[in-house]
């Protein structure tokens, strides 16, 4: 009966695979396509992408183009375990209906309860953010949760990651609130401190590793 058993529950992991696999694939795209701020859905983020996402490229620290990448299988979180000259970065890039390129950078990084990730989407000046999502697995609802909702990922928007001096600076999440004025800063979550925290060293650690990329453009 355990061997009976056991056979079945193999099958059917194998038989789920795929469709997993391909689950996978289009939440990332459409986390791509949020950071792009194009509104889709499960039945169309596939032809949104390939719509809007007119080319990927894989960039090194040094901010030169690795050629011959499979850069959508490219999973950040497992090349920042790499030894830092080994990194490969992802680069998504987008053109609206209007023309304009954006730069979409995936994030990945660590939470109160667990990981934490995202993606940014850079206008043309590679400083300025056009819009951002954030994700996380595990983080307490009404608290740290919160990165996950639209009304806080669009503070970011029109954030700079580069001072007037063109020095890289990110961007900060501040307790009890970024004033009007502050391009650097948006405010951190009410009761998540270590959640805010750990999207601000995301932010920090993951678009410091794409600081030469983005400033040869």
């Amino acid at each position: 009966m355990v061997i009976v058993v056991g056979a079945i529950l193999s099958f059917v992991a194998i038989s789920l695979k795929p469709m997993q696999t391909k689950n996978v694939e289009i939440e990332k795209k459409r986390n791509i396509l949020s950071a792009l701020q194009i509104k889709n859905t499960v039945e169309n983020a596939e032809d949104l992408f390939d719509k809007y996402i007119t080319e990927m490229i894989a960039v090194n620290t040094n901010g030169e183009i690795i050629p011959d990448v499979d850069v959508f299988e490219l999973d950040l979180k497992k090349e920042l375990y790499k030894e830092h000259e080994d990194i490969k970065l992802p680069v998504f890039i987008g053109k609206l209906d209007n023309g304009e390129l954006k730069y979409i950078i995936p994030l990945s990084g660590k939470g109160l309860w667990g990981p934490i990730w995202g993606y940014i989407a850079l206008n043309e000046d590679m400083t300025t953010v056009f819009g951002a999502t954030f994700s996380h697995k595990s983080e307490t609802p009404g608290l740290g949760a919160e990165i996950e909702t639209d009304w806080y990922q669009q503070k970011f928007s029109e954030k700079k990651i580069f001072d007037e001096n063109g020095d890289f600076v990110s961007i900060k999440v501040v307790k009890g609130g970024a004033p009007p004025d502050n391009i650097h800063g948006v405010d951190a979550i009410s009761g998540g401190t270590i959640t805010s925290n750990g999207l601000e060293d995301m932010l920090f650690d993951c678009l410091k590793l794409y600081e030469p990329y983005l400033n040869n453009k």
